[in-house]
């Protein structure tokens, strides 16, 4: 675990091991902000046209190059938003998110939204991401 950030998860509240209800970072760090993440690759080539599962995928490849470069871990993660188009299926998107969410110590806390439209009508789902980097 990060010793800067501590997950909540109340007895009056929803249990679910998918997602965490509260994070608290703590200490001194950095905060590391992931703009939203789309399946399109560095030669704007679309991963996974009309399949939510594939794009989940390659979106959370993406948040984990990014928290990479940003030289914070996996389990320095503690936010996930993810813009969903409406009509898709949210559970398909879900399971793209699988093997990604296993890696992690915590379930982070999630944020759902269904979305008319992304910036591309290929884009089915697109996912922002917050990590908290304690300093040594």
């Amino acid at each position: 675990m990060n010793s800067g950030i501590e997950f909540l998860n109340p007895d009056e509240l929803l249990k679910n091991p998918a997602f965490s209800q509260i994070a608290i970072t703590k200490g001194h760090g950095n905060t590391v902000y992931i703009g939203g993440q789309n399946a399109i690759t560095k030669d704007l080539k679309i991963v996974g046209k009309d399949d939510i599962v594939a794009q989940t995928e390659y979106i959370l490849k993406n948040v984990e190059i990014a928290l990479k470069a940003a030289h914070a871990k996996l389990d320095d993660l503690f936010k996930l938003t993810i813009y969903i188009v409406q009509g898709q299926d949210v559970r398909k998107g879900f399971e793209g998110a699988q093997s990604f969410l296993k890696k992690l110590s915590h379930p982070p806390v999630i944020t759902g939204v269904v979305v008319a439209a992304l910036a591309n009508p290929d884009y089915l789902v697109e996912i922002e991401a917050v990590a908290f980097k304690k300093e040594k």
